[in-house]
């Protein structure tokens, strides 16, 4: 698989393409047991959750990194693989994906990594994670001013939070302005890499200012009443 990652402009060392490889085994390995995901062909694989992940990686040189809703490790698994420098703490809800991620860390040697097992919402809150991270990101469904809320209280003031988009139109980026202003920042940059045929897109917020305490709410508010 190591020419797809050269297709994209990334030369990796044949150690790097060893961690990748043992990462695929380890995640059909426990996807029979936990359905982690539904894409499980090699080569999507490593198209849509490995590549993927790191098509901003240059961003990520000696930062520390809080990876929000992590599930499968994505993307702060591959972007410790390509980052040796990068200190990573993946923060997911459902145990069981934790233990997934336990055993990825552990199998690969990946060191300054963390996995921790809770709710963003309720981490958001405590003194030891709050504006405690260089980036924040999120690779996942929800809607920009949703994930904003989950992940702005995370990033220090000068840090970035990053937001991994199949797609993101006009009126996304419109209805997420309040959120984001509201939470102390605003959009620095939008990203758009082409993967192999399919857009994606990484939306750069910058933190400008302290998030106000009283956010983020519970996790039915952030749904019900998005910022």
């Amino acid at each position: 698989m190591k020419e797809l990652f050269f297709e994209k402009n990334f030369n990796l060392s044949d150690k790097q393409i060893e961690k990748f490889e043992s990462c695929y085994n380890l995640l059909i390995e426990y996807n029979n047991k936990f359905n982690i995901t539904a894409i499980t062909d090699k080569k999507e694989v490593y198209i849509k959750h490995f590549i993927d992940s790191i098509l901003s990686e240059k961003e990520f040189n000696n930062y520390s990194l809080l990876d929000v809703g992590s599930g499968g490790g994505f993307p702060a698994i591959p972007l410790k693989i390509v980052n040796e420098n990068l200190t990573v703490s993946m923060l997911e809800a459902t145990e069981k994906k934790c233990e997934f991620l336990r055993a990825v860390v552990n199998n690969l040697n990946l060191t300054n990594v963390n996995v921790i097992n809770g709710r963003a919402e309720e981490f958001a809150l405590k003194k030891e994670y709050r504006e405690g991270y260089d980036i924040c990101s999120a690779r996942a469904v929800a809607r920009l001013n949703i994930l904003a809320e989950y992940c702005m209280p995370f990033v220090k003031v000068g840090g970035t939070f990053l937001a991994f988009k199949g797609e993101i139109g006009l009126e996304e980026l419109s209805e997420a302005e309040n959120a984001i202003k509201t939470l102390g920042g605003q959009i620095d940059k939008i990203e758009e890499f082409d993967l192999f045929g399919n857009k994606r897109y990484v939306i750069h917020v910058k933190k400008i200012k302290r998030t106000d305490l009283k956010y983020p709410r519970k996790n039915g508010q952030i749904r019900k009443k998005p910022l």
